[in-house]
């Protein structure tokens, strides 16, 4: 017992200071939020949008524009363009509460809002959700397990994973919806009490992702639930999915500061 109380007070404060304090370290490897110089773009050059495997890459008269919600986040679009049109930050803050947000030309990205004021008082303290991996790569779900653990530790904003959807305040979805987990999605939100919400999280939950062509999947969780928060990335980083659940409850300025209680 000894051992154990010196080695834990030689370890400290292992939770993370974020979002009251400075933000999350992130790996060398990291691509967040995408940087497009509309400018530099070729004139006639499809490089970008034809080295994207998910066609998130699309040309407009004023420049380039990706789809978030289609987004992998890999580095072809990038390594293909002659001039450097496009790069990738380490911007991790990604989420939006519609769909149609996530088709981004280099202008900043409306980050999710907060909940309507009645949701926002009964879920801001208290969330609990059932997640769902509607056939999923078990990568988002990891990163979902992630923001359990002590360093990320999800439950100091009173955020929780639940077993059942009778317990739940919502869902979080993870994977393209398959047809085989279409019934079963409908089931676990129809067994959600009323009001409810839904977070979509991953590329694959959005709009399919690497799957996108499948005859097998549906492209992603509107397709049969109505969705309040869209969370790109293929996996998203947990710093993103935090993010976009700490807006969505009130918790987090449109800045990024902590909102006042």
């Amino acid at each position: 017992m000894i051992k154990t109380l010196l080695a834990r007070a030689h370890q400290g404060h292992r939770t993370l200071a974020w979002p009251d304090g400075p933000p999350p370290e992130l790996p060398d490897r990291f691509r967040g939020l995408p940087a497009i110089d509309a400018a530099r773009c070729p004139d006639g050059c499809r490089a970008c949008a034809d080295a994207c495997p998910t066609e998130a890459v699309s040309l407009s008269p004023a420049g380039p524009r990706v789809d978030l919600g289609r987004c992998l986040f890999c580095p072809e679009c990038a390594e293909a363009c002659p001039e450097g049109a496009i790069s990738f930050t380490r911007d991790y803050r990604l989420s939006v509460r519609r769909r149609e947000e996530l088709v981004f030309s280099g202008e900043p990205l409306p980050l999710a809002t907060s909940l309507e004021t009645e949701l926002r008082r009964l879920f801001g303290r208290s969330l609990r959700l059932r997640q769902v991996s509607a056939g999923g790569c078990n990568a988002c779900e990891a990163d979902v397990n992630v923001l359990s653990t002590l360093v990320w530790d999800v439950g100091r904003f009173g955020i929780q994973m639940v077993a059942s959807p009778r317990h739940a305040d919502g869902l979080l979805i993870t994977g393209p919806v398959t047809r085989n987990m279409e019934l079963a999605l409908r089931k676990t939100w129809d067994a959600v009490p009323e009001p409810k919400i839904v977070i979509a999280v991953g590329a694959c939950a959005i709009a399919g992702g690497p799957f996108w062509q499948s005859p097998e999947q549906l492209g992603g969780a509107a397709a049969v639930v109505p969705v309040d928060l869209f969370v790109p990335g293929c996996p998203p980083h947990p710093a993103t999915i935090l993010d976009g659940l700490l807006r969505l409850l009130g918790r987090l300025e449109k800045d990024g500061r902590v909102a006042a209680r």
